[in-house]
């Protein structure tokens, strides 16, 4: 058995929040002197902080808050481990306590090995330098010699692909480009642990793929660990063997992947009601957050029927113009297979022009839906072009398909997740006997 590469123990941070007293509406009456009390009290009390070196918070009254709360696991050394969870789960929090950028309130971490993070866009560049220096400014931060990243240089600007703008300030990059070249550092300047959040989503599909393939080398062929954090069911369980659920801070599963990820699952809301709120549902951005995804309103159901028409809205809103933009809706089971794709391309090639900052809404008719009676996750996303993604909603929610008029009895017992209706014609015929067939084979 391989030593444990990270090792958590009861491991739990606490913030601090600042809140406005609910007292303090329009219509209270506040004399002079309760104005000036609470003025003076509030100074004390960020004065005493300052000096003391906490962190001044703005509000009336303090309340903890435990991002995270006697968390424990392992991870040996070469394992893949997927890290997911709702949004506001502890899953940052636990990532940056893991990458020393913050200090755990109790508990500890072991960390066996140079560690290299990729959290946040532009984490650990520095802007004002090109891309060279920080190629560099990275490698020494992680301990290396000026020779060992030399060796290291050329693999890394071809896989960010990033060689015209080598010798480019990176405050002048696209997000795309700076997670490009963040990743090309991070997985080839020989960390023995690769902590990467949900940034990878900036890039565009190929990039993520040639990401995804690049941890899955360096944890197989050369024994790294990686820990990865994602919303992308699918991703999770193709890349990562074991994964960790966190839930209000707390570790709900850990262990094989498959297990855990379908319990999240079945976990998530179902769509009981004809109106989705998007907006609060965790996301993959792929863009600038030049768009949102903000309700999905079905107009048929919930349930769906099996057999039957099927119709949706989907409402976005769009900070700036975009161009060749395109609306789909997927449904995947629980292992998270794409099972069936609705896209508005698919109608003619259309993709319209948002041609003004606003509110639009894209409407979906499908006159039979194909999907067999059972659980789906939906997923909302809208792209540019063919690989720019604008926003993504993956696996937010479920929703039911039950069976139609018309539905087989063998689709109800899962013959088939997807049953589309035959338009050629079927001909039926007698060819020869039985006797003529025997006499013919021999």
């Amino acid at each position: 058995m391989s030593e444990a590469v990270i090792t958590v123990e009861n491991l739990s941070k606490r913030y601090l929040v600042g809140r406005l007293s609910e007292k303090r509406g329009r219509s209270d009456y506040l004399a002079l002197r309760d104005v000036i009390a609470r003025g003076a009290a509030s100074a004390s009390r960020k004065a005493l902080d300052a000096l003391r070196g906490r962190q001044v918070l703005q509000g009336d009254t303090l309340e903890e808050f435990w991002a995270l709360k006697d968390v424990n696991f392992e991870v040996k050394q070469g394992e893949v481990l997927g890290v997911i969870g709702r949004n506001g789960a502890g899953k940052s929090t636990l990532l940056k306590i893991l990458s020393r950028i913050t200090e755990p309130t109790e508990g500890r971490v072991v960390l066996r090995g140079r560690v290299a993070s990729l959290l946040e866009v532009g984490t650990g560049f520095h802007p004002e330098l090109t891309g060279r220096e920080n190629i560099f400014l990275n490698g020494a931060i992680l301990g290396m010699t000026q020779l060992e990243i030399r060796k290291r240089f050329d693999e890394i600007v071809s896989f960010a692909e990033v060689e015209k703008f080598l010798d480019t300030p990176v405050k002048r990059y696209s997000s795309g480009m700076y997670v490009r070249l963040a990743f090309a550092v991070a997985a080839h300047l020989d960390p023995e642990i690769l902590v990467v959040d949900e940034v990878l989503a900036v890039g565009d599909a190929e990039f993520q793929k040639k990401c995804l393939g690049k941890m899955n080398e360096v944890s197989r062929q050369e024994g790294r660990t990686v820990l990865f954090v994602s919303h992308n069911i699918g991703t999770l369980k193709s890349l990562c063997p074991t994964a960790v659920w966190l839930d209000g801070g707390k570790i709900r599963r850990n262990g094989p992947s498959a297990a855990v990820l379908n319990e999240y699952l079945t976990q998530r809301r179902l769509s009981q009601t004809p109106v989705v709120d998007l907006d609060r549902l965790p996301r993959q951005y792929g863009g600038e957050s030049r768009l949102r995804l903000e309700k999905l309103e079905w107009m048929s159901g919930p349930p769906l029927r099996h057999g039957e028409p099927m119709s949706v809205r989907i409402y976005l809103r769009a900070q700036s113009p975009l161009h060749d933009v395109s609306v789909g809706v997927g449904f995947s089971n629980f292992e998270g297979t794409r099972l069936l794709t609705y896209e508005t391309d698919f109608a003619d090639n259309n993709r319209p022009n948002l041609v003004a900052p606003g509110l639009y809404a894209v409407k979906l008719v499908a006159d039979s839906l194909p999907l067999a009676p059972d659980m789906y996750a939906v997923d909302v996303g809208c792209r540019s072009g063919d690989f720019h993604s604008l926003d993504y909603v993956g696996a937010a929610f479920q929703v039911e398909v039950i069976s139609g008029a018309r539905t087989p009895g063998t689709i109800v017992r899962k013959g088939a997740a997807v049953r589309l209706p035959c338009q050629s014609e079927w001909q039926m015929e007698r060819v020869q006997d039985v006797a003529e067939t025997i006499e013919a084979v021999n």
